[in-house]
């Protein structure tokens, strides 16, 4: 085993029950109903225990990746929505007027946007690259 592998294994230490436990009696006294935020509250709690804080601290940098794709699901009945609106979101996202920016924005966060199967004519534009190519803007 490599000197880096072991020194990550080593590094690794047991989840924080206690961590956890914070983390979910701070989500449950927020203004919402229990468990509102569904998967966001879970990947909370399991955030607060591996840092062993609550709040588990930012990464720096801090970084958003939104993987953009419509597949033509649409056209098999997955979705009500057309692919002209997965172009319209990602113009949003793009222009930076999405509520993922403004989250990003409180946290110092950048966001990065890449073209994963979109309506080639909805959504590539010269921020907005497919991926394999080149990552949109960062906001």
């Amino acid at each position: 085993m490599s000197d880096l592998v072991a020194e990550t294994v080593a590094a690794v230490r047991p989840v924080s029950a206690e961590a956890r436990a914070a983390a979910r009696d701070r989500l449950d006294r927020m203004t919402k109903p229990r468990g509102a935020l569904g998967r966001v509250e879970d990947l909370a709690v399991a955030l607060a225990g591996i840092a062993g804080a609550c709040p588990p601290p930012l990464p720096q940098p801090a970084a958003v990746a939104i993987f953009a794709g419509d597949h033509g699901v649409h056209a098999q009945g997955v979705t009500p929505w057309p692919q002209e609106v997965t172009a319209q979101m990602v113009a949003n996202f793009l222009a930076g007027g999405a509520v993922v920016n403004a989250f990003a924005r409180q946290v110092g966060a950048s966001v990065t946007v890449v073209d994963v199967a979109s309506a080639p004519r909805s959504t590539r534009t010269p921020t907005c690259g497919s991926a394999g190519s080149r990552p949109a803007r960062r906001t």
